[in-house]
């Protein structure tokens, strides 16, 4: 894989400037249009021995082979789960505390990220790259130690910060980046790509995604054919099953369950304050129905649940059990529908 359409543009603009890149790099941006995919092909092509004209790594040198194999001398990648770095932006992540996973990056990753620094490049005159993802993970303790080394940069080094939360990061490390807004696909172009991508009913899944490439892409491969059991449910308000609806629900997993609610509740008030939908075009029709005999209080009340379960979905409780005591709160939120 290279990059995404809608980079094209940018990459073309850093391959002319490759010889002049400054030390540090923040490419910031909304979640899901594949910030991390596209740093990840810059660091292999700085890197690479024999890039091509228009700027890629040329995919045959050992340096590329290296990279492939995540064991390149000169690279670094810096993330709160080394084991599970993915290219997806925004996938709802559980809380770090119940499951075990870590959610910062920690001044000991970048105390040891200094050590590699020291060392001069495998290649003579060649670049070292380290690659922060994302870069809002760091601490206090990690973004001062990481402040230190943007202050004094080592020679031929190259920072690559990765964010779509800029706002968390200190402004003293974004002053010392050249930042870089990364491009939102158009609505066209997206689905354009999404149907080359063999994705079925395109449009609904970009909605559901709330516009991001990466995640429509992904949701495609995923529990699309439960989810869509699941909205015809909910669209049932007042008459739907809990008990029937609750093991639909918890299927594909007890996260992507809360996620889903809470977008179908997003869209329920915004469509009964604003009259739009946002992730779910296509049941437009029965939410406008629901909006006639949903008790407002009630749904924000609904909502604020909602919330408080998403914190907890990993936690090793009885999920259908929950699930079952949610889709019941829900139907009461409704008058009783003829």
């Amino acid at each position: 894989m290279n990059i995404y359409p809608w980079q094209f543009d940018l990459w073309k603009r850093l391959a002319e400037s490759r010889g002049r890149l400054p030390h540090a790099l923040l490419l910031r941006g909304r979640g899901g249009v594949g910030k991390f995919d596209f740093a990840l092909q810059l660091a292999k092509s700085l890197l690479c021995q024999t890039p091509t004209t228009d700027g890629y790594a040329c995919d045959a040198c050992p340096s590329c082979g290296w990279f492939a194999q995540n064991n390149h001398p000169d690279y670094r990648l810096l993330t709160p789960e080394q084991d599970a770095v993915s290219s997806e932006d925004d996938v709802p992540a559980a809380p770090a505390a119940k499951s075990g996973k870590k959610s910062q990056i920690s001044v000991v990753q970048i105390r040891e990220l200094g050590s590699f620094l020291e060392l001069s490049s495998h290649r003579s005159g060649g670049l070292r790259i380290a690659l922060i993802h994302p870069a809002e993970t760091l601490n206090a303790a990690s973004a001062n130690a990481l402040l230190k080394m943007l202050e004094e940069p080592p020679s031929d080094v190259i920072f690559i910060l990765v964010s779509h939360q800029p706002q968390r990061l200190i402004p003293t490390i974004i002053s010392r980046c050249q930042k870089i807004d990364m491009p939102v696909p158009t609505r066209d172009i997206v689905l354009q790509w999404l149907n080359e991508k063999g994705v079925k009913d395109a449009v609904q899944r970009l909605d559901y995604a709330g516009g991001s490439p990466l995640s429509a892409l992904n949701d495609a491969a995923g529990d699309g054919k439960q989810l869509g059991e699941v909205w015809q449910m909910l669209s049932r308000g007042a008459k739907l099953d809990p008990f029937l609806a609750a093991p639909l629900c918890v299927a594909p997993g007890m996260e992507i369950a809360i996620h889903a609610l809470q977008k179908w509740i997003y869209d329920l008030i915004n469509c009964r304050l604003t009259g739009e939908v946002r992730y779910h075009g296509q049941h437009t029709s029965a939410l406008q129905a629901l909006t006639k005999s949903v008790d407002l209080g009630l749904l924000l009340d609904f909502q604020r649940k909602l919330d408080e379960a998403r914190k907890t979905a990993s936690h090793p409780l009885n999920n259908e059990l929950q699930l079952e005591g949610l889709l019941l709160q829900y139907t009461q939120m409704f008058s009783t529908q003829t």
